[in-house]
């Protein structure tokens, strides 16, 4: 029950702030969030020997998120420049690798840890506020709604003809069986709702793009597990009831994102 609950609240919330929320709430929403995951995630990294200096880059990470919504004119951070958020960072937190280094196999690990996030938070979680300010609250709708369909398919099918596992070494749970059902399920509602909620893009792209964002979203999710796996922990956190943390909830939606922010973009 309390997983139904804590689910059925997110959904509500999650349907509020995209479907009314005015363009800086969005964006404050989607800050929020990902300061959240980035907390989950330097816990990862730290369990897995490697060590993240959480202010810097937590803001590089935040400023990233800001610099791609700001891609829009409409944006309230339009200022905020990417290249130089980047270029800033890349600097930044390469030299803070250097005294935190004790002569081990481990200096790139710890760079590359550092950098991280700024890609794996902060574009994909920027993508989605500036889907929403470019394409309109329907685009980002559909992506979101394909996301659930697939992960629901996903989860029914494999339970009802799941017998080989898709990836064990990483999830002992998902099969192939759920994969192919969430692939059918999530790629259907995509290009059927999307003949209304993207009009300008054709049948062929929708069904290419429908199908791309259930497969990044099943990679997206083995990719969390992979980190979680390395890192000896069930959850990314205990912070929502029932459903762990919010990378937990988010990790589908970080590989999909910027692909569908991409085609939307220039396809």
């Amino acid at each position: 029950m309390t997983r139904v609950l804590s689910g059925a609240t997110l959904a509500v919330f999650a349907i509020l702030v995209v479907w009314f929320a005015p363009d800086v709430l969005l964006l404050a929403v989607g800050e929020v969030l990902l300061l959240l995951a980035f907390v989950e995630y330097v816990a990862l990294a730290r369990a897995s020997g490697f060590s993240v200096p959480p202010v810097v880059a937590g803001l590089a990470t935040a400023l990233t998120c800001a610099a791609i919504a700001g891609q829009s004119p409409r944006s309230p951070v339009s200022f905020v420049a990417l290249d130089t958020v980047l270029m800033s960072a890349l600097v930044a937190l390469g030299a803070m690798t250097l005294p935190r280094w004790r002569g081990g196999p481990d200096a790139l690990g710890h760079a590359a840890a550092s950098l991280f996030p700024l890609l794996y938070l902060g574009l994909p979680i920027g993508a989605l506020v500036a889907i929403r300010e470019t394409r309109g609250r329907e685009a980002l709708f559909l992506l979101m709604l394909t996301v659930i369909v697939s992960d629901t398919a996903q989860y029914y099918t494999g339970r009802l003809f799941g017998r080989r596992l898709l990836a064990p070494a990483i999830s002992p749970k998902k099969t192939i069986a759920g994969a192919v059902g969430g692939a059918v399920f999530g790629t259907v509602l995509l290009v059927a709702v999307g003949r209304w909620w993207l009009p300008t893009v054709p049948f062929p792209v929708r069904a290419a793009l429908g199908a791309t964002v259930v497969a990044l979203g099943i990679a997206g999710d083995l990719f969390e597990s992979m980190l979680k796996r390395s890192a000896g922990v069930k959850d990314s956190s205990s912070l929502i009831p029932g459903h762990g943390g919010v990378l937990d909830r988010i990790d589908a939606l970080l590989f999909t994102a910027p692909v569908y922010y991409i085609v939307l973009k220039y396809v």
